[in-house]
């Protein structure tokens, strides 16, 4: 639960025959003594090896982490408000278990497994955020809201690209070294749909080894990452503080101003559960069309992989837009991405933080990369803030979306970007970032190799 939904608070309620009843201090949504208990006994499973490697095993030992991290980190003043709460103390304190083998190998493996390319539990996480979050858009506002996020998208590129080679001037490296080995990498789209195919086009350009670019990509995407999870936090306050420069947080979170409410749909039905079954189905279907498209049918566009997310965002706009599905279904998908978001999201960050190498980003600090990484970050920042002021979106919202979710680690980046900034619901403009925006960073890529490395 992130902070808005942390309901660990003692109240008191008023029952029908108007006696006054004291309810019992909560955890994690159950009374504290039974959430206890069950921690206890999940830990004890875990440390005597009795815990099996399972779905519902490795589930059980990931919110053994997060149910801990996530109660501690809402609770610790200026973290809570400017870090991002509990996620990010549950990602973080994941990273340093895993870095360090304190969690037994075999459930470490299992963890790693769930979130692999075997299991894939992020990518299921993903696709219902998806559908939600544009099948709860005012139909209305789908296209003119997609069609001004591109430029956006644009706006934080040339504002990282800007502030990286101010970064790189102050410490005498060449703008072109900046451009090819910090702005790319971190504006990329995250690790496989970034930072590798640009170390294989920089293979294919200058016949030097792709691991040799590889290395420091992924380092310094990997600090860019983290800044970029902070900065998200910290414009989440700044929204609290300034409330005209952004759509809100939470499930009414929305993009575009003058009142167009594009985060949440409040004329929605009420769903039943058989809607509820048809909304997981239809999301699915919406992913295996997007696989359909991405690896069959057409894979490139102008020479351009585009990513199965990409085409499954395509879709799931074009059938909002069009207004066939049935509003209840429509409801049911929202409902369900509710469910992931309040529910599923601990398990992610403890997911990613297994998947984080806290030795790499160590090995890669030093004072000019770091300083560089939180110039190109802030850059994203203002640039897509600019732009997105221009074209109708409030600035803190594409701030994050276009420019934080262009300068993170992709999937992953997103979730934690989003869960600290407590937009959530923000989701399918996050995976435009990382996926379509990934692919111009490609292009870019491209040209710049060629004309500046080639023999």
């Amino acid at each position: 639960m992130t902070g808005e939904q942390n309901n660990s608070q003692t109240t008191v309620a008023t029952s029908s025959q108007g006696m006054v009843e004291k309810k019992v201090f909560q955890l994690f949504g159950l009374n504290w003594y039974l959430c206890i208990a069950f921690l206890i006994i999940i830990a004890a499973a875990t440390f005597t090896g009795s815990l099996a490697t399972e779905l519902a095993g490795t589930f059980a030992l990931m919110y053994l982490i997060a149910v801990i991290c996530n109660e501690i980190g809402e609770r610790i003043p200026i973290w809570n408000d400017y870090i991002g709460g509990g996620l990010i103390l549950t990602f973080l304190v994941s990273a340093f278990l895993f870095t360090n083998k304190m969690v037994p190998d075999k459930y470490a493996k299992a963890v790693k497994m769930i979130m692999g390319s075997k299991v894939d539990f992020l990518s299921f996480f993903i696709i219902f955020l998806i559908v939600g979050a544009i099948l709860s858009l005012e139909r209305k506002l789908i296209i003119r809201s997609f069609a001004g996020y591109i430029p956006a998208i644009f706006g934080g590129i040339i504002g990282a690209s800007i502030l990286g080679i101010l970064g790189g001037l102050m410490f005498g490296i060449n703008p072109k070294l900046i451009m090819l080995n910090y702005v790319l990498p971190i504006m990329g789209g995250g690790n496989g749909a970034g930072a590798v195919p640009l170390s294989q086009i920089y293979e294919t350009v200058t016949g030097d080894k792709a691991a040799n670019y590889y290395t420091f990509a992924i380092t310094i995407l990997t600090i860019a990452n983290i800044f970029a999870i902070i900065t998200a936090g910290v414009l989440n306050k700044i929204g609290e503080i300034k409330p005209a420069l952004t759509g809100g947080n939470g499930e009414a979170a929305s993009l575009m101003r003058h009142g167009e409410d594009v985060g949440n749909d409040k004329k929605l039905a009420k769903p039943e559960l058989v809607d509820l079954a048809g909304a997981f189905f239809m999301t699915v279907s919406f992913y295996a069309l997007g696989r359909l498209m991405g690896k069959a049918v057409l894979p490139k566009v102008f020479g351009v992989a585009i990513h199965p997310f990409a085409w499954m965002i395509i879709f799931v706009a074009a059938a909002a837009a069009t207004g066939i599905i049935p509003d209840k279904t429509r409801a049911a998908a929202k409902r369900l991405q509710s469910f992931f978001v309040k529910t599923m999201v601990l398990l992610i960050m403890v997911g990613v933080g297994a998947d984080t190498d806290l030795n790499e980003l160590v090995a890669a600090i030093n004072l000019s990369n770091v300083i560089i990484a939180f110039l190109i970050v802030v850059g994203a920042i203002i640039g897509s803030a600019i732009v997105g002021q221009i074209v109708g979106f409030y600035p803190i919202d594409a701030a994050i979306t276009a420019g934080l979710c262009m300068a993170n680690r992709g999937g992953s980046g997103d979730i934690a970007v989003l869960g600290a900034s407590k937009r959530m619901s923000l989701m399918a403009y996050a995976q435009l970032s990382s996926r379509l925006g990934g692919g111009i960073i490609l292009i870019i890529g491209s040209v710049l190799f060629g004309a500046w490395l080639a023999k």
